[in-house]
């Protein structure tokens, strides 16, 4: 089934001498279940296309439809409410809460949207990550490694039709790095999660499913 389709997307910033177009009449689709990389260099348009899909961006031009339904022709409450509930975003520095726990900012999206917390699911995460006896910690206390895993739990707790992650590996070390892509090609199979991930790194790439590779904004 497909849950995805970018149409025509076009995004510029500036005008006159200034003007730099990001991305460049780009088009593609991403069924259920899919693991898709965007890989490119620094600079070719990669995050803008996902921060597009993820309705954090407006396009210049080009459609962004999720489930058939536009995103752009949604109200800004309802784009809240669909990132909030179908969209789990990874970012590469985790944007987790200092002054909150592993558990709490685990749990923030379902706090968030004022629905009832379902500990058994908790616990199957935290065990899943491998971070069950770090949930009473400050994300101080624990690793970049721990602290993205954090992030995916936090990611994976609001069942998302769609996970984003945007260079979710940029700030680790190798070891680090490989157990959290191992971690999401598991998260891929276990919960039937599709997820598109953003890297300039071919070796990760190489583990998806489909590789769209992006230069200077355009589809090569």
């Amino acid at each position: 089934m497909k849950i995805l389709k970018v149409e025509n997307l076009k995004k510029v910033y500036g005008r006159g001498e200034t003007k730099v177009v990001a991305v460049d009449n780009v088009s593609f689709e991403v069924e259920e279940g899919e693991f898709i990389a965007i890989i490119g260099p620094s600079g070719s348009g990669k995050t803008t296309i996902l921060h597009t899909i993820a309705g954090l961006e407006r396009p210049t031009s080009g459609k962004v439809y999720f489930y058939d339904k536009d995103i752009f022709e949604m109200s800004k409450k309802e784009l809240t409410i669909l990132r909030r509930q179908k969209i789990g975003i990874i970012y590469q520095f985790y944007n987790l809460i200092p002054t909150l726990n592993v558990e709490e900012n685990i749990l923030l999206p379902v706090e968030l949207d004022k629905k009832k917390i379902d500990k058994d699911k908790l616990r199957e995460i935290t065990k899943f990550l491998n971070i069950d006896n770090r949930r009473k910690h400050l994300p101080s206390e624990i690793s970049g490694g721990q602290q993205q895993k954090v992030a995916i739990g936090r990611a994976l707790m609001i069942n998302p039709t769609i996970i984003l992650a945007d260079e979710p590996t940029g700030n680790l070390d190798s070891k680090s790095s490989n157990e959290i892509i191992q971690l999401l090609k598991k998260v891929n199979k276990k919960y039937k999660q599709t997820i598109i991930i953003i890297t300039h790194n071919l070796e990760i790439a190489n583990l998806a499913d489909r590789i769209i590779k992006i230069e200077d904004g355009k589809i090569v």
